[in-house]
């Protein structure tokens, strides 16, 4: 993809500039979206290296760079939507696709990730036809359409067949906008003490101050609520919380990370009541977080 600077007017590279579409910004220049950037043409049709000082901030540069960062907002929306269809594990209507598919944004986030129709087509998005349905691609390399009327995409941890979708995927060199296929992944071990209801694997990591790791798990997308760091999913029809503690002193004071817990219609679950779903996506906030504090003394790296 071209890149280009609209506040400098500088662009990266004059390639692949044909099929942009160039709006009159008068005086003979045209103006033009190039990957998230501005650039402009003369009159005699040459792409310049930069935007003249002049067009900058003339009303069509500032509409175009507000339409870029529109676009960029709406090509996190729709990757955020789709990661949000695989966490829930909920059905996805086809009609929803279908209208979705034609949106070059929407088609990116949602392309190439592996979806699942029913017990016997499981696969790669590849296309979305109002006539012919869903179009995917079988780890065995086979084309299939299907018009279900809804359809899965499985968070990673329910995937029987990870391995053999990772192999395929690295083989056909697939790229996944959301994180499914290689998404950190944690499975519960299967002799769980029938009374434990909590994790401290994670407990110990410190930070110098208190707003270090509240920023850091909300850059990382995890909600801050009454000191834990909380991840939510939907799972079986049943909405958990996973509540991850950081502490509620103040902004600048020193805080440590304690217990990962799970909480469902506030109560605290038993380990041996957390789904696959939850329990993975919970350890896997909480490993996040820890990884951005240092282990104290006697606890672990």
């Amino acid at each position: 993809m071209v890149w280009a600077n609209a506040g400098a007017g500088k662009v990266g590279s004059l390639d692949d500039l044909t099929d942009l579409h160039w709006l009159d910004a008068g005086e003979g220049y045209a103006l033009a979206l190039a990957g998230s950037g501005l650039v402009a043409r003369n009159a005699a049709g040459r792409v310049l290296r930069s935007v003249p000082a002049a067009l900058r901030d003339a009303p069509l540069a500032v509409r175009l760079r507000e339409l870029s960062q529109w676009l960029e907002r709406h090509e996190r929306t729709c990757a955020d939507q789709v990661e949000t269809w695989m966490v829930r594990s909920l059905p996805v209507p086809l009609g929803v696709l279908v209208e979705c598919w034609p949106d070059p944004a929407w088609r990116r986030a949602a392309e190439n990730s592996v979806v699942a129709v029913d017990r016997d087509l499981t696969g790669f998005l590849r296309g979305a036809d109002p006539d012919r349905g869903i179009g995917i691609v079988t780890p065995d390399g086979e084309t299939g359409w299907s018009r279900a009327p809804a359809f899965r995409v499985p968070h990673p941890i329910l995937l029987e067949d990870l391995d053999d979708l990772r192999e395929f995927a690295t083989e056909l060199q697939v790229e996944q906008v959301i994180p499914q296929l290689y998404r950190e992944t944690w499975d519960r071990p299967r002799a769980v003490d029938p009374d434990a209801d909590r994790v401290d694997r994670f407990a110990g990591a410190a930070f110098p101050q208190q707003q270090l790791v509240t920023v850091r798990a909300r850059g990382l997308g995890f909600t801050v609520s009454g000191g834990s760091a909380v991840t939510r999913t939907w799972e079986d029809g049943r909405l958990v919380e996973a509540r991850f503690w950081i502490g509620s002193e103040a902004p600048e004071l020193e805080t440590t990370t304690g217990d990962l817990i799970w909480v469902e219609g506030g109560r605290q679950l038993r380990l041996s009541d957390v789904g696959p779903v939850a329990y993975s996506e919970g350890m896997r906030m909480a490993a996040a977080l820890h990884a951005g504090g240092a282990a104290q003394e006697g606890g672990e790296e």
